[in-house]
């Protein structure tokens, strides 16, 4: 029973709590929460089944009005409602698309292999199976009278072996284990039972035995009487054969292997899931020590080419960077060599979906098939053309035409052999001018440059520099002469304002391809006196050139911003990285974050010649083994190249021994054209009046050029256009663009080494 006492302090306690809560209520604008209250609310709302009906919920000790059908899912919660009250984060469940919806948007597999839909594969893959079977057939048919005289050899110990096995057939020798148990335990019944058997098989045995030798003899004496010769001697061969092969040793066989076919593993989840746990990522690990895999299979493991796809969702957080990191690791727990693990990214999903591609052989080591180019065929550079195989041994194709491209790897990893392929590509259509630059000066492309090239130099002396630099000269004019022709084409003729092929086979328009190869590139840009012009002229190249029909093709083994101008690497359309030591050279040839994205040319091993990360063609990065051409083969194709275009009569420069003799614009120094139609008392002048002064004075040049082209070629020497206060030819002063002469005779000091350049 409850004393009245105390019931008078709990009343009293209420009261000053009540009146406690509407002082803090008047002063602070907000209400007491009563927290012994809160929690018993929210232990009790935790303890009921949100399943069950409301009648068999557990009550709660202060019930709370349900205010969620007066707010929109999406409303946000009243500040002033009950605190105690359930908020719901995650709002009533959604109706999810129909199941015509998801079939919508189903992803079809394909219901043949991409082998069987490509002619260009099915031939090759049917070349494969028929050379395959040729070599059988050629193989064993050489060795024929070989394997015939070691099974007539060995024919004689066939016939005893087939005796002496008939005989102890004969006699129940197997059984006599059994027997001789029996004699040991001193069984007498069982010996007896066994003894019996015994001689029941021996006599009916015996008589099957006289039976088949009465017949065998009765048959071979009538066919040695009566049948014609070439079946004596077949079915003489015959026995023969058979009794050799009896007779051939276990550890000796005659027929040996026309083939070795590589021994590989089945791909199967239980090893995928211990590779996958071999890596030491946390959240892999701990998802299979609680009984899960850690890894959930969206497809099943199938063959994809030369080896085993898997692909699957890795957990929460974890991604498909993280396993790339790690593929030595993967490689370890596949018990497979490193050159046969391929982990890969899906473009079109989250950054989770790995693909784990495991082929039979290293990618390094494994044979590609023959290139349809290495023994005849001419090339259409508007075309694809196949250039390397993927890991799966597809072609991979790339249209030179339309790009710039860029090729980064350290040495000896076959980066002069790739730019050297892809210029033998081009030498293979007769209408391409090409431009080639050894600048490593060891003639590495002397199999093109002196067969076909326009112009082609080997080496880094000073007057190789200056060659190069009259050349890129002539080819920026020409590509201003381009763009003028392009945009004086009719539309019907040029719809695209740009160069087709069709437009490319009118010798008349001059708009042929132009292919420009230049190898150890950085020497070029790292020049210290025409280094900003190379810059300046090649980063015009690179982003007007391919729509004019003038292709750049860069190569280098330092991949920095100093070898590979920014202005370059980020405008070039087509990437070819082979293997680098880090992050920095890896995101300057195949773009910024590309080695977060788990694009890591750094993973290829020393042995990865030629295998490389391609970015082109209009999709992600691949992994790509360029086809390997080497001295001799290249010095054969292009040899061919030159006669397809002595036929169609379109060699010219370097390759008809005619010298390069630049115009009299070619040489032209910009800074010092400046100083020349600027004179001393003119500290500042507009750039509209320096360059009027310009093209009076070279017209072939300068011709056309406006203040901004003239801001443009100004700022790869550090040179900025400021504001120039000047007077217009009416009188009336102007505020506008100009230039300093002061810093041009700065830079021009600082640049010919000489302090007094006025």
């Amino acid at each position: 029973m409850k004393h009245p006492d105390n019931e008078h302090n709990d009343n009293n306690e209420r009261d000053l709590f009540a009146r406690l809560e509407a002082d803090l209520a008047a002063d602070f604008g907000g209400e007491v929460v009563d927290l012994d209250r809160a929690r018993s609310v929210r232990d009790a709302s935790a303890d009921t089944d949100p399943t069950a009906p409301e009648s068999e919920s557990a009550p709660s000790p202060d019930p709370v009005p349900d205010s969620s059908a007066d707010r929109s899912a999406d409303s946000v919660p009243d500040a002033s409602a009950d605190p105690a009250a359930a908020v719901m984060v995650d709002g009533p469940a959604l109706v999810g698309p129909g199941y015509l919806g998801r079939l919508m948007g189903a992803k079809r597999r394909d219901t043949l292999p991409v082998w069987l839909r490509s002619a260009a594969e099915f031939r090759t893959a049917l070349g494969w199976a028929a050379g395959h079977y040729a070599h059988l057939v050629a193989f064993h048919g050489i060795r024929c009278p070989y394997y015939g005289a070691r099974f007539a050899v060995q024919a004689p110990r066939g016939a005893a072996k087939f005796t002496g096995a008939t005989l102890r057939w004969a006699a129940d020798r197997e059984g006599e284990p059994v027997r001789l148990a029996a004699v040991r335990r001193e069984d007498a019944g069982e010996y007896l039972k066994l003894s019996r058997q015994r001689d029941g098989r021996v006599r009916l045995r015996t008589l099957i035995a006289a039976l088949g030798a009465f017949i065998g003899l009765g048959s071979a004496l009538a066919m040695y009487v009566l049948a014609p010769d070439w079946l004596l001697a077949v079915s003489t061969g015959a026995v023969v054969l058979a009794l050799g092969a009896l007779g051939t040793p276990a550890d000796a066989p005659v027929v040996s292997r026309a083939v070795d076919l590589p021994k590989t593993t089945k791909l199967t989840s239980d090893i995928v899931l211990r590779a996958l746990g071999a890596l030491g990522i946390p959240a892999i690990n701990q998802a299979q020590g609680k009984g899960r895999d850690g890894f959930a299979f969206t497809a099943p493991i199938t063959r994809d080419g030369p080896g085993w796809r898997a692909e699957g969702d890795l957990p929460y957080g974890v991604t498909v960077t993280d396993v790339i990191e790690r593929r030595d690791r993967l490689a370890s727990g596949l018990r497979r060599p490193l050159g046969c693990v391929w982990p890969e990214a899906v473009p079109d999903e989250h950054t989770g979906r790995l693909v784990m591609w495991v082929g039979d052989q290293d990618m390094s080591t494994a044979r590609k098939p023959a290139w349809p180019l290495l023994k005849g065929g001419s090339v259409d550079l508007f075309k694809p053309v196949a250039f390397g195989t993927d890991q799966r041994g597809r072609w991979v194709e790339i249209t030179l035409m339309y790009i710039a491209a860029v090729i980064g790897a350290i040495p000896r990893m076959g980066k002069t052999f790739l730019l050297r392929l892809l210029l033998l590509i081009a030498a293979l259509d007769v209408r391409a001018e090409l431009h080639t630059y050894d600048l490593k000066g060891t003639g590495d492309l002397d199999p093109v440059g002196e067969r076909v090239s326009h112009r082609h130099r080997a080496g880094d002396d000073d007057d190789d520099i200056e060659y190069a630099l009259a050349d890129l000269r002539e080819v920026r004019a020409e590509l201003r002469r381009r763009a003028k022709m392009i945009r004086s084409l009719p539309r019907d003729i040029c719809p695209e304002s740009k160069v087709t092929s069709d437009l490319a086979n009118k010798p008349g328009l001059g708009l042929h391809p132009i292919v420009i190869g230049v190898d150890e590139c950085q020497v070029w840009f790292e020049h210290p006196k025409h280094g900003a012009e190379f810059e300046e002229i090649c980063t015009d190249l690179v982003k007007r050139g391919p729509a004019t029909g003038i292709v750049l093709l860069l190569a280098t083994q330092r991949p920095d911003a100093k070898a590979l101008p920014t202005g370059i690497s980020a405008n070039a359309s087509a990437r070819f990285c082979l293997k680098v030591m880090g992050q920095l050279e890896n995101d300057m040839v195949l773009g910024t974050s590309s080695y977060k994205r788990g694009i890591r040319a750094t993973m290829f091993s020393w042995k990865d010649k030629g295998i490389h990360y391609f970015v082109g063609e209009g999709s992600d990065a691949r992994i790509v083994s360029s086809v390997y051409v080497d001295a001799p083969t290249a010095d054969a194709i292009g040899l061919r190249a030159r006669k397809l275009r002595e036929v169609a009569n379109t060699l010219s420069g370097h390759a008809l021994g005619d010298a390069f003799e630049p115009d009299a614009g070619a040489g032209y120094d910009l800074l010092r054209d400046i100083l020349a139609v600027v004179p001393a008392e003119e500290p500042k002048v507009w750039s509209e009046t320096v360059t009027a002064r310009l093209a009076e004075l070279r017209p072939d040049v300068y011709g056309g050029w406006d203040a901004e082209q003239l801001a443009s070629a100004l700022k790869p020497f550090g040179i900025a256009t400021v504001q120039v206060w000047g007077k217009t030819d009416t009188g009336k002063g102007a505020n506008r663009k100009g230039v300093e002469r002061s810093r041009i005779l700065t830079v021009i000091a600082e640049r010919d080494g000489n302090r007094d350049a006025g």
